[in-house]
């Protein structure tokens, strides 16, 4: 997987993610095939006005689509929306996962370098990709 680029990554979309009582909304209607504010509040500790806010954004996010339903809008996920957010976060987790194999060859190298000075024949230097 190439690495993520700060670019390649949606801000919004992870920060409409990043609220538990979104991501628990996101559980519900992924479990229960969608939902309207009413249906949903009955299962969180939240209002329907707050639930119907954080549809809100979830929707101007394209996590979730609204339809109407009566006199309320029945919300379900966007598959491909929510796909995307899964790659996202797939990619991001193996750029990080590379960052920190790589810190540990660094720091490894230093270990190494402080621990046998004299073996070396001189200083030690650590270049960028942690050998020395």
């Amino acid at each position: 997987m190439s690495p993520v680029l700060a670019e390649d990554v949606d801000d919004d979309l992870w920060s409409a993610i990043g609220d538990p009582t979104r991501r628990r909304l996101l559980d519900l209607l992924l479990s229960g095939g969608g939902g309207t504010a009413t249906t949903l509040s009955q299962q969180l500790p939240v209002t329907r006005q707050a639930v119907a806010k954080h549809l809100g954004v979830l929707d101007r996010v394209g996590l979730v689509r609204a339809v109407p339903a009566g006199r309320e809008k029945r919300y379900q996920v966007d598959d491909a929306q929510l796909a995307r957010a899964v790659a996202q976060l797939s990619s991001v987790g193996s750029a990080w996962d590379a960052r920190l194999r790589r810190i540990r060859r660094i720091a490894e190298a230093i270990r190494r370098a402080q621990q046998a000075p004299g073996e070396t024949g001189g200083s030690s230097q650590v270049n960028e990709s942690g050998e020395s």
